[in-house]
């Protein structure tokens, strides 16, 4: 790698950790321990919204709970988003793997694209009576 790739890749890398702190500032702000705290914070902000992806997606099981074929392909959406998020998720940390900042690029990957299926399942479960382009039925 030429000295103005590196150069490239570097400012690249640094410039994609200043974005994503910009959306997770609030939470790591003050996180002790260097890298090695920041890395855990921004583990605990992902659990965090994993853990609120899941409540919601019990909730649309719930909704679902009558037709086992819906529910089946909820379950293959799901798994095949899992399959997406991870691999989109080691990409986007890719340029810093073997780096002590690759864990914290890649949680806030993972909690950057679990929100985004967050609010995919909220709009899932606010679909009005008679909406026939929401795969959940209303409350």
């Amino acid at each position: 790698m030429g000295i103005s790739r590196a150069i490239f890749v570097a400012i690249s890398a640094m410039a994609i950790v200043a974005l994503s702190q910009r959306a997770h500032a609030d939470e790591c702000d003050n996180a002790q321990g260097g890298q090695a705290g920041l890395n855990e914070c921004y583990d605990k902000v992902f659990k965090k919204s994993d853990a609120e992806l899941n409540k919601l997606y019990k909730q649309i099981e719930a909704r679902l709970k009558s037709d086992a074929d819906r529910t089946k392909l909820l379950v293959t959406a799901q798994r095949a988003w899992v399959a997406f998020r991870d691999g989109e998720c080691n990409f986007q940390s890719s340029a810093t793997a073997g780096g002590s900042i690759s864990p914290m690029i890649y949680s806030m990957c993972l909690d950057t694209e679990t929100k985004s299926r967050i609010e995919d399942f909220k709009s899932y479960l606010k679909c009005e009576e008679g909406d026939l382009s929401c795969p959940v039925p209303a409350n």
